[in-house]
């Protein structure tokens, strides 16, 4: 039976129903190519979007016809070499239909399936792209392997490409025999019928040549797989790489299944033209048996009764191999390491002649105060801040200060009524306007009747209204602060939606600027021309929004900003790049940019520890972006990215030019990224140490800080990275519900550096222990920058000697008695308490821990703020309003000098506790001297003032009366003779 004959008519509507399919199925795919062809051309990043797409088209041509071809030659040679006649097994021949059918449309069938399959296979392959420019591109490490001595390129760069090419070779003959199977046997070829059944001569031939073929391929994966024993995870997760069974059963195996299958194929070749088949039968039974009891059973057996018994001594050679490559890797060669006491004891007079460390103490949590920025300095409902904000230094008046900073972005999440009409949404409201930076360690002073409710930060705003960003500098307000040229804000992390921005004055609608200025047009280079209507045309597809076809607001010069994340930016520009989770803005130059890290990764480094990177940079932070939990046993931040906030363009800088990883790279897209010596210095003067590459190196480090392979092996030396005993969440938990700690950015002075640096610090604890084993930092100085120290606390200590970990500091804190006493107050209804970062601090010889307090009253737009500062170091602990008292309730009288910017206590109120019994009051008057008098009168006449004021709940008032306190301090200090104090008494409670 044949199928029917179509008509014309009906070929003519199948043709036009195919035409229609297919333009459903590659019109999303091209419209999108064509946009991101657009896109790539505003970043001038055209080479690399050619190179990608071709690289793409010639593997999915290349794939589809090794693919689809070898399924093509096979049923072609299954169909001419058919049998001539036949036999039917009788009227019932179920076949017989189907061989009518495929004989009727032999072409469709013929060259219809082989494309088909040509098709899926191609567009299963064309992503591999990167494989292969590697393979084509790969540079030399300049080291080998210690076991076959092979440079490290090989496994990096060669070695994937072969396992990927032979994994397409196995496909493309087993979809051959099972083409060349079915024809033979639809054609006769292969009868089931009778005793055994019959196989004809030529069908034979092409199957046992095609069986052949695929046992020879086995043999060379064979090859291949003796090097991805030093890959093995067989005593996972302690260490990875070749084990002494896979060295000594395992890979002696490798080399007899190579000849036993080289031998098979050779039988398989001679059985294909012998008329009996018993020979690749016995072959293929030959290849099997030796698989199970070579491959298999043999080194099981040699694990069991040899290794395991003496594991500690024969995986010493393995270990080592695995802790050198482990060290080079992920760049914990040069680890400095220390060993420090942990239990100092540090005096008053110490404290307070301390220049580097103390007077920097960080008490602003930047994964606490978005709230507060948004509401203080947020100014506009559509303006908003990322959930967490970000740290970095600044030299301004002279001296070095590490700061809060954040871009005060464009947020259409927070648009409402009118403004989210598209008009509004995409064209008026299209960026954000402002640099906001806070000083880390001081809280305002200055309280004016504007700010009345302290415990806030200093935040100065550099945007159109203040270019200067005066009021950074508490002791001078009117002092320049961080100097923003362009302070518009068009490219961000909040802004994930596309604006349309330019145009004609009286055709499209002015930008949204400032209070004063709704009229604002862009005038830079950002954003794709959409003033013509094929590309009005594309871009209303690709959003579905038919007013971008439409509307006459959009006029010549009209361009349209997409693809607008500094991070998604940063990867499209350069896909092979793994982009850091967190970017950051700074002002470089004038102009705000997103600074974003890049790493080079690779997950075949032989012998190399595998280490899954989103568990590894999973912590308790929250508002950055999660890497996607792959395996890598390489990493290097060899790239730094730069996001201009204004006009978007990406800048990509090399920082690590050994880097062979980079260096391949760099060959496939020659030009993209720029060499290390066109970094400016002001743009290097902010590179930080990345945090997700910190936390990948201190999980790593925990362990690998052991020198000795049998040590190595016990474990009972491992660190372990401390959980955040202030937060509770994320994904990487322990049994008690907490995540990791995160790194710390401080400007500090660690132990024999000399001189204050902006640093990543983390505690490292015991294994399995709360009490701290390490302490480590990553120096962020462009001098030193990446010098990783660690000091290593004695692992011999008493038990009444051991240096107490975060968790057990954080213990301490919550039953410290003063802390007990306000527990209520704390916890009313109407608040809500926000347990800051707890920073570890290296102190003359000890460790002291500083966690600011704050609290959020339990309402709409409510907002944190600082209420108290908790203080350890050693047994002692310091609960007050200021960073100064809570370290003189540590350290004694004096320390609290050392202190020059402490935290300004937030005035009682109803969600506010009282200050502790600490507080002084104001002093007595008495004595001869006029001016004392009169400033102790007035400083009482300011308490009363403001104990009036609590009552009432006039927030105005209060602030004049702390201002009058503050103006009364000083003056009886001035009095005494004393000099003007660094900060007011804190008023009674009321």
């Amino acid at each position: 039976m044949s199928l029917p004959k179509l008509s014309r008519r009906s070929r003519i509507l199948l043709i036009i129903a195919g035409a229609i399919v297919l333009a459903l199925l590659l019109g999303v795919r091209l419209l999108d190519t064509y946009v991101d062809w657009l896109w790539f051309g505003e970043v001038q990043a055209r080479e690399v979007f050619n190179t990608i797409v071709v690289t793409r088209i010639v593997l999915f041509f290349a794939i589809g016809l090794l693919v689809g071809g070898s399924l093509a030659i096979s049923l072609w040679i299954a169909y001419r070499t058919r049998p001539v006649f036949v036999p039917v097994s009788g009227t019932d021949d179920p076949l017989s239909r189907y061989r009518s059918a495929v004989v009727g449309r032999i072409r469709l069938f013929g060259i219809g399936i082989p494309v088909i399959a040509g098709l899926i296979a191609g567009a299963s392959g064309e992503g591999d792209w990167q494989r292969v420019q590697l393979f084509l591109h790969g540079t030399s490490f300049g080291q080998t392997d210690p076991e076959f001595g092979n440079d490290i390129g090989f496994y990096a760069f060669s070695l994937p490409f072969y396992q990927w090419l032979i994994g397409w070779l196995f496909v493309a003959i087993t979809l051959s025999f099972i083409g060349g199977l079915i024809a033979h046997y639809l054609f006769g070829g292969i009868r089931l019928a009778g005793r055994g059944g019959q196989l004809a001569s030529a069908a034979r031939v092409q199957l046992a040549t095609t069986a052949g073929l695929f046992v020879l391929l086995k043999a060379v994966e064979y090859y291949f797989d003796r090097y991805n024993l030093l890959f093995s995870d067989r005593n996972a997760p302690l260490f990875y790489g070749a084990t002494y069974t896979d060295l000594n059963a395992v890979l002696p195996a490798k080399l007899i299944l190579l000849c036993i299958s080289a031998i098979c194929a050779v039988a398989f070749f001679a059985g294909a033209f012998l008329r009996n088949i018993q020979l690749p039968a016995i072959a293929l039974v030959l290849l099997i048996l030796s698989g199970v009891l070579v491959g298999a059973a043999w080194p099981a057996v040699l694990e069991q009764f040899s290794v395991k018994p003496n594991a500690n001594q024969k995986e010493a050679v393995p270990i080592s191999r695995n802790m050198a490559a482990t060290k080079d890797a992920f760049g914990l060669n040069n680890v400095q390491y220390e060993d420090y006491s942990g239990t100092g004891q540090a005096t008053a007079a110490q404290v307070s002649a301390d220049t580097t460390t103390v007077p920097n103490i960080r008490l602003l949590d930047p994964n606490v105060l978005a709230p507060t920025f948004t509401q203080r300095v947020g100014r506009e409902n559509f303006y908003g801040f990322p959930a967490k904000l970000d740290i970095d230094r600044y030299n301004i008046d002279g001296q070095l200060q590490d700061y809060i900073v954040a871009a005060r972005e464009i947020n259409t999440a927070n648009l409402t009524g009118n403004q989210t009409n598209w008009i509004n949404k995409h064209m008026v409201y299209t960026h954000g306007n402002g640099f906001v930076a806070a000083q880390a360690n001081t809280i305002d002073r200055a309280v004016s009747t504007a700010n009345s409710d302290g415990g806030y930060p200093i935040a100065a705003t550099s945007d159109t209204q203040n270019p200067t960003g005066k009021g950074l500098i508490p002791s001078n307000p009117s002092a320049p602060g961080i100097q923003v040229s362009q302070p518009r804000i068009y490219y961000g992390e909040l802004t994930n939606d596309y604006a349309i921005v330019g145009g004609q004055a009286g055709k499209a609608p002015g930008e949204y600027d400032s209070a004063t200025n709704s009229d604002y047009r862009y005038d830079g280079s950002g954003g794709v021309p959409i003033d013509n209507w094929f590309n009005r045309l594309a871009f209303a597809a690709k959003y579905g929004e038919r007013n971008i076809l439409f509307s006459d607001a959009i006029s010549g010069g009209s361009r349209i900003m997409y693809n607008r994340d500094p991070r998604e930016r940063v990867q499209k520009v350069a896909p092979w790049l793994t982009a850091d989770g967190d970017p950051y803005p700074a002002v470089v130059n004038g102009k705000i940019e997103w600074i974003v890290d890049g790493y080079t990764t690779l997950n075949n480094y032989p012998y190399s520890q595998q280490t899954q990177l989103g568990e590894a940079t999973e912590d308790s932070l929250v508002g950055t972006a999660r890497q996607a939990n792959s395996n890598i046993n390489y990493i290097r931040n060899s790239v730094k990215a730069t996001v201009d906030a204004f006009d978007g363009t990406v800048t990509l800088y090399s920082v690590d030019d050994k880097d062979p990883v980079l260096k391949a790279w760099e060959n496939v897209f020659p030009g993209v990224v720029k060499p290390g010596s066109d970094i400016s210095p002001d743009l290097r003067s902010h590179f930080r140490y990345p945090e997700d590459l910190f936390k990948v190196q201190r999980e790593l480090l925990a362990k690998y800080h052991v020198g000795d392979p049998q040590e190595f092996y016990t474990t009972n030396t491992f660190w372990n990275v401390p959980q955040d005993p202030t937060q509770e969440g994320g994904t990487n938990l322990d049994a008690s519900g907490l995540a990791n700690q995160p790194g710390y950015y401080v400007l500090a002075e660690s132990p024999g550096e000399g001189s204050q640096t902006f640093q990543l610090t983390s505690s490292l604890t015991a294994l399995q222990r709360q009490y701290l084993a390490a302490w480590m930092s990553v120096s962020s100085d462009p001098k030193d920058y990446g010098t990783i120290r660690v000091l290593r606390l004695p692992t011999t200590a008493a038990g009444n000697s051991q240096v107490d970990g975060p968790v057990q500091v954080q213990n301490k804190f919550q039953s410290d008695s003063q802390f007990a006493q306000q527990r209520t107050l704390f916890s009313n209804q109407s608040v809500t308490v926000i347990f800051g970062n707890l920073i570890t601090l290296p102190l003359e010889g000890g460790f002291l821990y500083v966690e600011p307090v704050y609290i959020q009253q339990r309402n709409q737009n409510s907002y944190p703020q600082l209420a108290r500062v908790l203080v350890s170091y050693g047994s002692k602990v310091g609960f007050a309003p200021t960073l100064s008292e809570a370290l003189k309730q540590v350290f004694g009288d004096g320390a609290n000098q050392a202190a020059t910017s402490p935290a300004q206590q937030t005035p009682p109120s109803s969600t506010t506790p009282p200050p502790t019994s600490t507080t002084p009051a104001p002093p007595a008057a008495g004595g001869s001297n006029p001016a004392l008098d009169k400033a102790v009168a007035d400083m009482s006449a300011a308490v009363s003032q403001l104990r009036a004021a609590q009552q009432s709940g006039d927030f105005a008032a209060q602030g004049q009366a702390l201002a009058a306190i503050d103006s009364a301090a000083r003056e009886f200090e001035a009095a005494k003779g004393l000099g003007a104090t660094t900060s007011a008494p804190p008023p009674p409670g009321g």
